[in-house]
């Protein structure tokens, strides 16, 4: 009879588990479970957001350099002194031949 003791206690007995009292001991540890469960699912739709901020953030910084070298290539092409002589043209605004004559100050000279 000892034997079948031994054998029926290392069965689990289901209705000891089941019973109203194991029930609630369980609960704070459920609903820690569901509190792990929902940041779980939280966690994952803030990864999903952040990631696609990023994707609009790139996309928008590849926008603003394309944008940006291309502003530069028109400064560029339009700073040339063969474009700038194009667009003053029609203000009557011609290129020197002449060099420019230097001005020198005659006070500074004599006080040296």
């Amino acid at each position: 009879m000892s034997t079948e003791k031994k054998i029926d206690a290392n069965k689990p007995n289901w209705k000891r588990l089941l019973n109203y009292h194991s029930i609630v001991q369980q609960v704070p540890f459920l609903l820690f479970l569901a509190i792990l469960a929902v940041c779980y699912i939280y966690n994952g739709h803030y990864a999903n957001k952040t990631i696609r901020d990023i994707n609009k953030t790139e996309r928008a910084v590849k926008e603003l350099s394309y944008e940006y070298k291309t502003m530069k290539g028109e400064l560029l092409a339009s700073s040339k002194q063969s474009e700038l002589m194009k667009a003053v043209e029609p203000l009557g605004l011609k290129e020197l031949i002449v060099p420019p004559i230097i001005l020198v100050d005659s006070s500074q000279s004599k006080a040296e």
